[in-house]
């Protein structure tokens, strides 16, 4: 990622704070970060800044349909151009097909589904204006391939982004524009404790029940996510495009 400029969004915390560190540390040039909780965020932008990186936080809240074009359009007028787009913004709100309500339905989607589809529009335009390659990731869910119940609405939303990866991979595959994503298993992140030990009400004990469950002994950790995203962004992985990897200690499909 030598020399690259970077936008990543959900980048105050979790998975996309950690992809933005590593970027820093792989020799990125410029690290635009986006999030809608700002004091994390400008956080995360000092703490880049500090490895050497220019680094801009960008304010925005993804569920606002005007968002998308406005954080790129913010980006390329801080940075001067973008090379790489990282989707790792999320929301993981409960609810199955029996409860849900269109309210719930609508934020999931706008903010897992139509946000980064509408990011991703941007920066092909982007890339296609300044005709140079570029890469695209979009952190997706091993919950895409169907999802427990309650995730019902969750898991619907990342399905459809994965479609839309591999749809865009194609269309643009002769614009040298690569379009990847990875399905995560279950991820350690400041968020997943809110919603298991608070939001849930599995208090405190929650995570060592669950790391005790797994095969490796423990959950992923955002760093497991960044490496991988960091090879999938940059040149070691060309020219793979539209490819969905799945990010888990469990076989899909296979049962004891």
């Amino acid at each position: 990622m030598h020399g690259k400029a970077v936008l990543v969004t959900g980048a105050a915390q979790g998975v996309g704070r950690q992809i933005a560190l590593d970027l820093a540390q792989a020799g990125a040039a410029a690290i635009m970060l986006c999030d809608r909780q700002r004091e994390r965020g400008e956080a995360t932008a000092a703490e880049i800044r500090a490895l050497g990186p220019e680094a801009v936080f960008i304010h925005a809240d993804l569920a606002e349909e005007a968002a998308p074009a406005a954080v790129v359009s913010e980006a390329i007028a801080a940075l001067g151009r973008i090379d790489s787009l990282v989707n790792a913004a999320g929301v993981t709100d409960r609810a199955s097909v029996a409860d849900a309500t269109p309210a719930l339905w609508d934020r999931v989607f706008a903010i897992n589904a139509r946000a980064p589809a509408f990011l991703m529009q941007q920066m092909i335009r982007h890339l296609r204006d300044r005709k140079v390659p570029g890469t695209i990731l979009n952190i997706l869910s091993m919950n895409a391939y169907g999802g427990t119940p309650e995730l019902a609405i969750y898991a619907a939303s990342k399905a459809a982004l994965a479609l839309l990866t591999r749809n865009a991979a194609h269309a643009h595959r002769f614009d040298r524009i690569r379009i990847n994503g990875i399905n995560l298993g279950w991820v350690d992140t400041p968020a997943e404790r809110e919603m298991q030990g608070v939001t849930l009400g599995l208090g405190e004990g929650w995570l060592a029940e669950a790391q005790a469950r797994q095969p490796i002994g423990r959950l992923l950790v955002p760093e497991d996510v960044a490496r991988l995203a960091l090879f999938l962004l940059g040149d070691a992985s060309f020219p793979m495009t539209g490819t969905l990897v799945d990010q888990e200690q469990w076989v899909l499909s296979v049962r004891d």
